[in-house]
């Protein structure tokens, strides 16, 4: 529908686990404490297993980076491919609008449905690959610099080499039916923190 959605292209990903759910408010509250960060605002809506929020690309790099070496395994953000891929419901997808249907009222917490807040994770029904959440609720940021597309096929893409904005998808709480679709791009300035801005973390198969 948007020109930075095109031109249409094949891109391969490499096997990768994602969690079912953004991280938590809970998850995160885990690391501040144990490190000494300052816990992010929760806007009075509530902490617990509500979708962290207010956190930059920035913090979520570090928060990454802190679950690697406390657990040894290598834990990041998604591509932006992986992102979609895993969104669209990977190998098990229907080709669905949103992620999990094509009714967003039932993956999705939208401006429509939401209150004008973030709501606890996983309330909604999971799409092909028992991830929840994926359209609405946050936006997820992504690894990538924002940048155009190639129109050539592509293996595990990385996105541009450089660039002032990190991609970000999904949708939020705060957004229209348009915003939440599984191919609409988004993008942030990496050291914004916002309300309607969040993430979940890939599991990549190491060797």
């Amino acid at each position: 529908d948007e020109s930075d959605e095109q031109p249409v292209h094949s891109v391969t990903v490499s096997d990768f686990s994602m969690s079912k759910t953004e991280v938590t408010f809970e998850q995160y509250d885990a690391f501040c404490m144990l490190t000494g960060r300052d816990k992010p605002d929760d806007e009075g809506w509530g902490r617990e297993d509500r979708p962290v929020m207010n956190v930059s690309w920035h913090d979520v790099t570090a928060f990454c980076e802190w679950m690697t070496r406390t657990t040894g395994k290598t834990y990041r953000l998604p591509t932006e491919a992986e992102w979609e891929y895993a969104a669209r419901g990977g190998n098990k997808s229907k080709g669905y609008t949103y992620s999990g249907s094509n009714n967003l009222d039932a993956v999705g917490w939208y401006d429509n449905n939401s209150g004008n807040k973030t709501h606890p994770v996983a309330q909604k029904q999971p799409n092909e690959l028992g991830l929840y959440d994926m359209s609405g609720n946050v936006w997820e940021w992504c690894s990538d610099w924002y940048g155009d597309y190639s129109s050539s096929p592509q293996t595990d893409p990385q996105g541009s080499n450089s660039g002032s904005s990190r991609v970000r998808r999904g949708g939020s709480w705060s957004n229209g039916v348009y915003i939440c679709r599984v191919d609409l791009r988004g993008r942030y300035y990496p050291g914004r923190r916002d309300s309607s801005l969040g993430f979940r973390l890939v599991l990549s198969q190491d060797l």
